[in-house]
């Protein structure tokens, strides 16, 4: 039984250090990546679900209007149980802001210009972006009015506020690029930006209410006059 009990202690003392220690340095422990977890089918159903209820809040607070539209007509649109509005938004405010939000990121990805953009002057750059947003108001006039229109602002917050102002400042860098070619009248920015925007909107809501095609001569005689109002050669031509 004495050899037994030698060869047994040192297994366990080396047992209980490795417990204790981990590894030893002479050895090499191989690493194991655990990969990430699929999202779960809930998630992506609740995440589905949101889309839903943007969409519909975004059709319906862009025809029928914010405050005339209810919580079951929201409900109704996305095919989903009034109460679920509540799993994902704190009521109709909130589901507002949310799509204003989406709205403006959607805004600012039309005015950056893809990599064979960057090489066009500010006139082609400018229609460049008021064709994508006449076009828009084609293929998503809910999405359009919402970028472009102003009549909630009350009910936005500073979040939403400052979405619309990433969205504006990107169109006033471009139009400030073309007041230090000499291409836009002198005059703040931002001014000359609100008065293009004004009259691109004015031909992307004509389209969205089905009023225009993209390709109707009044859509090129607004965009033509909305570059004049704001270039130099516009001025002298005054």
């Amino acid at each position: 039984m004495g050899p037994v009990v030698t060869l047994r202690a040192p297994l366990a003392f080396a047992a209980l250090r490795l417990r204790v220690t981990g590894w030893p340095s002479s050895l090499h422990c191989p690493s194991v990546t655990t990969p990430s977890p699929a999202p779960s089918p809930s998630r992506r159903d609740g995440a589905a679900t949101r889309q839903k209820l943007l969409r519909a809040g975004l059709e319906l607070f862009t025809t029928v209007g914010f405050r005339a539209t209810t919580t079951p007509e929201i409900a109704a649109r996305a095919g989903v149980a009034e109460g679920t509005i509540y799993r994902h938004f704190s009521g109709k405010e909130d589901l507002l802001i949310a799509a204003y939000h989406e709205a403006q990121r959607w805004g600012l990805e039309l005015v950056k210009a893809p990599d064979g953009d960057k090489a066009l002057s500010p006139r082609e750059r400018l229609l460049g972006v008021a064709k994508r947003l006449v076009s828009a108001g084609e293929s998503d006039p809910a999405m359009t009015r919402m970028l472009l229109r102003r009549r909630e602002q009350g009910y936005l917050d500073d979040s939403a506020r400052e979405a619309a102002r990433a969205f504006r400042e990107a169109l006033q860098h471009v139009v400030a690029s073309g007041k230090s070619d000499g291409l836009v009248r002198p005059g703040p920015a931002d001014l000359w930006t609100s008065v293009w925007l004004a009259l691109v909107a004015f031909a992307a809501e004509r389209v969205s209410a089905k009023e225009w095609s993209p390709d109707h001569p009044q859509v090129a005689l607004t965009l033509e006059a909305a570059w004049d109002a704001i270039s130099s050669a516009g001025k002298e031509k005054a």
